[in-house]
């Protein structure tokens, strides 16, 4: 069943896990893991973190977001046991460039709240995204 967009905002923002979907300038789609936090006004924080071993702390999706700002973030439920119990949520996004301190700094505050590893607030930045738009889907049409 089909999720109203408020039923599906509401499962985003209860989650900090999903597959966020960029565009590669030359391979196209370019998913990856990522951790999330929502704001209240509708946008999406990513944290670039100084934890998880990286080549460089400019992340391939940065580059990608700066190329096309389009983005989507897929979140998702699996019970092997009770599909009726499946579901999932597609965040789709745009990249904000500059966004106000005050953002970055609540984006980062729910990320510290939320993940006990981001605690310190490790970050390099914090990426955020304007939801443009949710639509999301569940089995048992809750």
């Amino acid at each position: 069943m089909r999720l109203s967009a408020r039923q599906a905002h509401a499962r985003l923002a209860a989650n900090v896990h999903g597959v966020m979907c960029t565009t590669h300038p030359q391979r196209g789609p370019d998913p990856v893991p990522a951790v999330y936090a929502v704001s209240d006004d509708g946008h999406v924080g990513i944290p670039v973190d100084r934890i998880k071993p990286k080549a460089s702390s400019r992340l391939r999706r940065e580059d990608n977001l700066e190329a096309d700002p389009r983005g989507a973030l897929l979140v998702e439920h699996w019970d092997a046991a009770d599909w009726s119990r499946l579901w999932w949520v597609r965040a789709h996004l745009e990249h904000v460039k500059a966004p106000p301190p005050s953002l970055t700094d609540d984006l980062a505050a729910r990320l510290a709240r939320a993940v006990p590893q981001y605690a310190d607030q490790p970050f390099h930045r914090v990426l955020v995204c304007r939801i443009v738009s949710v639509t999301g889907w569940a089995a048992d049409g809750l």
